[in-house]
């Protein structure tokens, strides 16, 4: 008997390079020929700001891939712009952090100042100094304005702006206490935009015109401009006193004095100071947990930290104090993202400065991951059980992801090391598998560290995400949530994953909900976004084990 034609046509399994029919209009062709459904744009806006576009993937190429997203981020702004600030302003001020680098969320917000309406510019006044909290920010944010939206004088960096974004600039300025105010100042007062040009606090006030609130703010905003003596305005602001008091240490005695007498940040010290390693020796003990956790790759390159030397002990003894990290509420995920950092030798954190590089210290490394293990101790477990599927497939171990211009490895390791801190805080009630046309037993255990990681590598197979779905229904594996880290370009099975589950469902547990965890921005999805059991989200999000937490529940 002839085969009929019609029988290929299904909506229980359809080979994912066809969409599945009736679903046709909410499916997209994804980079490796498979189909998918194509993300939300507030999703995709939400993948932007976390997962950003460095890099790009082994289908998309950077450019592309940057270009795709500014579109995403326009297309937000011109839908809503409002919700875009309030989407930015959350991802950026998360703690723990939900973002490795805060340049998209940065992005974003210039997109929405040049390009919003009156209420999106409103919105965004409101929020720019929660979300440039640094004058490094706000030399971004400028950069980015100016690029979008800013007209350039003959001035060179000075755009001509209009009110609304005088008064977004201004709010810099006026938010927080005038003390508070002048601690960032003092922190900073010159950085350099994206585009290479160099930006000062004094030219965006000048530009910005703030009305100052009180003889303290107006010293302040005097001496930003040239206008008032350092002796008059250290009388008026106690951040500007303790500041100069700072500048004036010519020794690294000094230095180390008013660090500690004044308890001033080290960005308060001479750049001569800041290059001497005894000063760094001596801050070792002082700046705060988070601060000597960002500093350790400069202290190394600058000899402070160096093998079998006391600085390099006392640093490791900080790293490791449970009691420490649980009061800072240092994150697992914070400790994965320094560690990579640190092994990595080099950063560019600005892509037209040159490249920082130095050698990594193994104690140091060692003291990193024995804080990331005691890191564990204050985060507490779902209950529930979890399957944890990693896309083991060959674009998997070929994109990269990279934080601050430092890769922190391919999405196949990344995936990986984001399962095992699912599989640390839940223990037993958590299982890994690797998945490409096929389901394979995972590396990871409950004794899993991060080293050992970096010299794995994926099967280099196809692509099907249906596999984790499928594998469990064949094993009568009951489980709550499945977690999929991948990069989304399934192509390869006989049915989509949607069907999988459905089928998962039906034969094993109905409730059971699914987490896609994105490594890559590209757009699309093997989640259904009309499934309210399934989410969307970037795999590299600090905020993923809590939501898993409370999504599964």
């Amino acid at each position: 008997m002839a085969r009929d034609p019609l029988a290929s046509v299904s909506g229980i399994a359809t080979p994912q390079s066809r969409p599945i029919p009736g679903r046709e209009a909410d499916q997209v062709r994804n980079n490796a020929g498979g189909y998918g459904f194509s993300k939300d744009l507030w999703t995709r806006l939400e993948d932007f700001l976390i997962l950003g576009t460095t890099g790009g993937t082994y289908y998309v190429g950077q450019d592309r891939l940057t270009a795709d997203n500014a579109r995403v981020v326009f297309d937000a702004v011109q839908a809503d712009g409002v919700r875009v600030v309030r989407l930015l302003t959350e991802i950026s001020t998360a703690r723990p952090p939900r973002a490795p680098k805060n340049r998209p969320a940065l992005f974003a917000l210039a997109a929405a100042a040049a390009r919003g309406d009156a209420g999106t510019k409103q919105a965004v006044k409101a929020s720019l100094a929660q979300v440039a909290r640094t004058t490094d920010h706000l030399a971004s944010f400028f950069g980015y304005f100016k690029n979008l939206g800013g007209k350039p004088s003959a001035e060179g960096t000075s755009p001509v702006v209009g009110r609304a974004m005088r008064t977004a600039l201004g709010s810099w300025f006026l938010a927080g206490e005038v003390n508070q105010v002048a601690w960032r100042v003092c922190k900073a007062r010159q950085r350099t935009t994206p585009s290479g040009e160099a930006m000062a606090l004094r030219d965006v006030l000048r530009i910005a015109h703030p009305k100052a609130d009180g003889p303290g703010r107006r010293a302040l905003f005097g001496w930003i401009a040239g206008n008032v003596s350092d002796a008059d305005a250290r009388g008026l602001v106690p951040a500007i006193d303790d500041f100069l008091t700072a500048q004036a240490a010519t020794a690294p005695a000094d230095a180390i004095r008013v660090v500690g007498e004044r308890r001033v940040p080290w960005e308060f010290l001479p750049d001569a100071a800041l290059k001497d390693p005894e000063v760094w020796d001596s801050l070792v003990d002082t700046i705060g947990m988070t601060a000597l956790i960002r500093n350790l790759a400069r202290m190394t390159r600058l000899g402070t930290l160096k093998p079998a030397g006391d600085a390099t002990r006392r640093a490791a003894a900080r790293l490791t104090d449970a009691g420490a990290l649980s009061r800072a509420r240092v994150h697992p995920m914070d400790l994965f993202l320094a560690l990579r950092v640190y092994q990595a030798g080099q950063a560019q954190p600005n892509m037209n400065a040159a490249v920082q590089r130095w050698a990594p210290v193994p104690a140091i490394a060692d003291a990193l991951e024995g804080a990331y293990e005691l890191s564990f101790g204050h985060i507490e477990p779902s209950g529930r059980k979890l399957l944890v599927a990693v896309d083991s497939s060959g674009s998997m171990g070929w994109s990269r992801l990279f934080s601050g211009g430092t890769p922190l490895g391919t999405c196949y390791e990344v995936g990986n090391a984001m399962a095992v801190i699912l599989n640390r805080i839940e223990g037993a009630n958590c299982h890994v598998i690797d998945v490409d046309t096929g389901m394979h037993p995972s590396k990871v255990t409950a004794r899993t560290n991060l080293r050992e990681i970096r010299s794995w590598h994926p099967s280099g197979g196809g692509t099907d995400l249906a596999i984790p779905f499928q594998w469990a229904e064949r094993e009568r594996l009951d489980v709550d949530g499945v977690v999929v880290f991948t990069d989304n370009e399934t192509w390869a099975g006989s049915s989509h994953p949607t069907q999988a589950l459905a089928s998962y469902r039906a034969g094993v547990n109905p409730q059971t909900r699914v987490i896609m965890a994105a490594l890559a921005a590209n757009g699309h999805s093997v989640g259904d976004p009309g499934d309210p059991g399934v989410l969307n989200m970037a795999g590299i999000d600090g905020s993923l084990p809590t939501v898993v937490n409370g999504f599964i529940r």
